[in-house]
């Protein structure tokens, strides 16, 4: 079985780690897609966000993290994917990601979207947060990976510059 899980993962958070980490149990074969999306304003470029998800992740060796900028569906399609997997925190993701799963299935039937509830501990956290409290010298070496707090305080260091 073959699962798809993008995102803009800027950065990837030990709640990101969570849904990959277990969905690593369910799939003999995971692609962790890092969506190139022009509308949203990354700190990380694309190819950084891909090494440091690689990165971050090379311990799981059935997990492929690639970069994608087209529709969902059609990466899907060419891996000939199982199911889309989404991680779900509260109420108000479940209403976006069902959205999502919806407009997927109207573009292509044979998309599936697997939802994984993150665990309790995470609930609180996402990308953006994890941005903000690092834009104001904040610690978040509890949010994220260790190689990625690295790739957070250099970029810091870039941009104070």
């Amino acid at each position: 079985m073959i699962g798809v899980y993008p995102g803009t993962f800027d950065p990837l958070t030990l709640g990101h780690y969570d849904i990959v980490e277990r969905a690593n149990n369910v799939f003999d074969e995971l692609y962790v897609v890092i969506m190139h999306n022009n509308e949203k304003n990354t700190l990380f470029s694309t190819e950084e966000r891909v090494d440091m998800t690689r990165n971050a992740l090379k311990d799981f060796k059935k997990v492929k993290v690639e970069s994608y900028s087209g529709l969902m569906v059609d990466y899907f399609k060419l891996k000939e994917a199982d199911y889309i997997v989404r991680g779900l925190r509260a109420v108000s993701d479940f209403e976006y990601e069902l959205q999502m799963a919806l407009m997927n299935r109207s573009l292509e039937s044979s998309v599936e979207t697997l939802f994984l509830m993150t665990s309790q501990k995470y609930i609180f956290l996402s990308s953006s947060t994890v941005k903000a409290i690092a834009s104001h010298n904040g610690d978040v070496s509890k949010f994220v990976p260790p190689c990625i707090l690295e790739k957070i305080i250099e970029k810091k260091g870039q941009l104070e510059k």
